[in-house]
C-alpha cells in the first residue's frame, strides 16, 4: 500500500482537499480523505502541498503509431491505398517503445486515445490505453474505442493525387454513407439469420462496423471547417450514431447549433502551424466558447502535431482565453474520460478507480510547473530527480 499525504487533492468530482491523503492498494485507489491514519505496512509519500490530480488524459493522438525519430519506417498512421478501411486496428500498429510514451509519462499523462490519421474517409479503430508498459494488450482499457472517419482537406489531397475517389467533399460523404449503408444491411441479415438459426457467413470487413451501429463506440470524426462539421453531424444523425467532433476548429461559429446536436468536441491542436487551409481559424478561444455553450469538451495535442508533453499547457492557453482553470483541468481529466467512454476507470480520484495519479509542484497548466510523480496502475512510473514544491526564483 502507498499513502500520499499533505497534498492539494483535486478529485475532479467537485471536491478539493487543501491538505488531503490518498491511499493506494494494488492497482486501485482505496480511499481519498482529509486524513488517513498511516500504518506500518504503508509506504508514505509526503508531497508537501503539491497538486495531486487524476492522471492526465489525451483524448485524440497518434502516439506510437507515428513514431518519434523513425521517419517512414515508424509511420503507420495512414493506410493510403484504400479510402475505406474500417477493419484496421490501431492496436496492431502502435509501438509501445516509441520515445514519446516516456515524454507523456514525464508530463503526468497516464492514458491516451490512439488511432489512425485522417488520410482515409474511414481510417479504422482507435484504442484507449495506458502510457506505461511494453505489452500493448496489457496496457489497453478499451478496444475498439472509436471508429475514425475524416472529412475535408486531408482525404481530398491524398486521393485526388492518386486520381481516384474521393477528390471532393461530396465524394467523402458518399463513400461514408455507402459504407454505413452496407454495414446496416449486413447487420440486419446477420440478425435475421441468427434469429432463424440459419448459417451466416461473416464478413471480416463489415463486422468492424457492428460496435458503431450498436452504439457501443462512437464515430471519431476529423472535422475542422464548419461545413465538414455539419456534414459529419448530418450523417451521424441519419444513421443514429454516437460521435465525437475531433478538432472542431470552426465550432466557435456554430456553438448553439452544436449544443442542440449533442455531440462532444475534442478541440485542438491550437499550438501548431496553420499550414493547411482548413486550420486557418484555429484558436485557443474555441474550447471556452463551446464550453460556455454547454458542450462537453476535451483538449487534444493531436500528437505529433503538437508534442504530447504540452497537453496541459494547451489546456492552460485555453483556460487563459476563456475556458477557465476548472474547466481546463476537467478537459484533460474527467471530461476527456467521459468523452472517451472510460470514466468508470480513470479521470477522477475516487475509490475503486485505477490508481492513475499525477502530482505537480503547482498548477500543471503553468509553464514553470514540474511533474513530481506519475502513478499508473498504482505504481510509480515517474518521479522527478529533484523533488520540490517551492517555486524557483529567477
Amino acid at each position: 500500500m502507498i499513502l500520499i499525504i499533505n497534498g492539494k487533492i483535486l478529485t475532479m468530482t467537485g471536491k478539493i482537499y487543501e491538505k488531503g491523503s490518498i491511499l493506494i492498494k494494488g492497482r486501485k485507489i482505496a480511499q481519498v480523505a482529509e486524513y488517513i491514519k498511516p500504518t506500518e505496512d504503508m509506504q508514505i509519500i509526503d508531497v508537501q502541498g503539491a497538486w495531486v490530480m487524476p492522471g492526465i488524459i489525451e483524448a485524440h493522438c497518434h502516439l506510437g503509431i507515428t513514431e518519434e525519430k523513425k521517419g517512414v519506417e515508424g509511420d503507420d498512421c495512414n493506410e493510403t491505398t484504400d479510402p475505406v478501411t474500417p477493419y484496421l486496428r490501431a492496436i496492431d500498429g502502435i509501438n509501445t517503445l516509441d520515445a514519446a510514451f516516456d515524454e507523456a509519462v514525464r508530463a503526468g499523462i497516464t492514458s491516451a486515445m490512439i488511432g489512425p490519421g485522417s488520410a482515409n474517409v474511414v481510417g479504422g479503430q482507435f484504442v484507449f490505453m495506458k502510457t506505461k508498459g511494453r505489452v500493448i494488450d496489457e496496457m489497453t482499457l478499451l478496444e475498439p474505442a472509436a471508429m475514425k472517419v475524416a472529412f475535408g482537406e486531408n482525404t481530398k489531397r491524398v486521393y485526388s493525387g492518386q486520381k481516384k475517389m474521393p477528390a471532393t467533399r461530396m465524394a467523402i460523404a458518399s463513400l461514408l454513407r455507402e459504407a454505413l449503408f452496407k454495414a446496416v444491411q449486413y447487420k440486419e441479415k446477420k440478425e435475421k439469420a441468427l434469429q432463424k438459426g440459419e448459417a451466416f457467413e461473416e464478413d471480416f470487413k463489415l463486422e468492424s462496423w457492428l460496435p458503431v451501429l450498436d452504439k457501443k463506440i462512437p464515430l471519431k470524426a476529423h472535422v475542422h471547417r464548419t461545413d465538414d462539421i455539419l456534414t459529419a453531424v448530418r450523417i451521424a444523425k441519419e444513421y443514429g450514431l454516437r460521435m465525437t467532433l475531433d478538432h472542431c476548429s470552426e465550432g466557435y461559429l456554430i456553438p448553439e447549433e452544436l449544443k442542440r446536436f449533442g455531440f462532444p468536441a475534442i478541440v485542438g491542436p491550437a499550438l501548431a502551424s496553420r499550414n493547411k487551409i482548413e486550420v486557418q481559424n484555429v484558436s485557443f478561444k474555441t474550447p471556452g466558447i463551446l464550453y460556455k455553450a454547454g458542450i462537453k469538451i476535451a483538449i487534444t495535442t493531436d500528437h505529433p502535431v503538437t508534442p504530447i508533453q504540452y497537453l496541459a499547457k494547451c489546456a492552460g492557453f485555453a483556460a487563459r482565453d476563456g475556458l477557465g482553470v476548472e474547466a481546463g483541468l476537467k478537459a484533460i481529466t474527467i471530461s476527456a474520460a467521459e468523452i472517451c467512454g472510460v470514466a468508470d476507470r480513470v479521470g477522477s480520484l475516487e475509490p475503486g478507480k485505477d490508481a492513475d495519479i499525477a502530482i505537480f509542484n503547482d498548477n500543471p497548466m503553468q509553464t514553470l510547473t514540474h511533474t513530481l510523480y506519475t502513478f499508473i496502475n498504482g505504481e510509480i512510473a515517474y518521479s522527478h530527480e529533484h523533488v520540490h514544491t517551492e517555486k524557483e526564483v529567477y
